[in-house]
């Protein structure tokens, strides 16, 4: 195997042209029922899917959000609703003094302590919205604490997981985020929605890129 040597610059590949896919078939020497036009059209489409696999194979650790913004048991509602509308963010996960899981809270869990009606699956954004500005809607002061509300049973990911099982995951249980966890149970990360459009977004400027060259 050859050995790159120290201090030597590496060449990129060469990027194939019409004429280069045309000589290498000439070189063949044998009759294919395939067109120049309909390799180049092959070419492209294996590029697009090596990409893609590419960007799937990469691993959670290095997509997702961190440091986290979590909270304990003990903390008040209203504590935990001022982080959430400070940081931006729709979920927190719930630690203990070893950071390990316990559970998570979110905004969705909020609107129902508020006496504001979730977002339900089978109504129409418009009708939430709608129903959010009703007068017979009550808006109260959460109280009590983040173990009242939390939901203990969370969708967990691997630090060691690839964006493909994070996508499966959230699809499978059509959740909007995923809880990053260590071996130890303890949180390292927050892989959300966001996340991914960002990941999607530079995989869509990368194919205009190529195509443009």
């Amino acid at each position: 195997m050859q050995k790159k040597v120290e201090g030597e610059r590496t060449e990129a590949a060469p990027q194939l042209r019409r004429e280069d896919i045309a000589k290498a078939m000439q070189e063949m020497g044998t009759y294919m029922d395939v067109s120049v036009d309909d390799l180049l059209q092959v070419q492209t489409l294996a590029m697009k899917h090596a990409r893609m696999r590419k960007a799937q194979d990469r691993k959670v650790d290095s997509l997702m959000t961190r440091p986290v913004i979590s909270v304990s048991p003990e903390t008040t509602l209203s504590e935990a609703a001022h982080l959430l509308v400070t940081h931006r963010i729709s979920g927190l996960p719930v630690v203990d003094e070893s950071n390990k899981l316990l559970g998570i809270i979110t905004e969705a869990d909020f609107l129902r302590a508020l006496g504001v009606p979730a977002h339900h699956p089978g109504h129409h954004l418009w009708q939430t919205l709608e129903n959010m500005f009703h007068p017979a809607v009550q808006v109260r002061e959460p109280e009590g604490t983040v173990a009242e509300l939390m939901v203990r049973d969370v969708i967990t990911l691997s630090d060691t997981a690839s964006l493909h099982e994070a996508l499966e995951l959230m699809k499978q249980h059509r959740i909007k985020r995923l809880v990053v966890c260590d071996k130890e149970q303890r949180v390292v990360g927050m892989l959300t929605r966001s996340n991914l459009v960002r990941i999607f977004f530079d995989h869509f400027i990368s194919q205009q890129s190529a195509a443009g060259e």
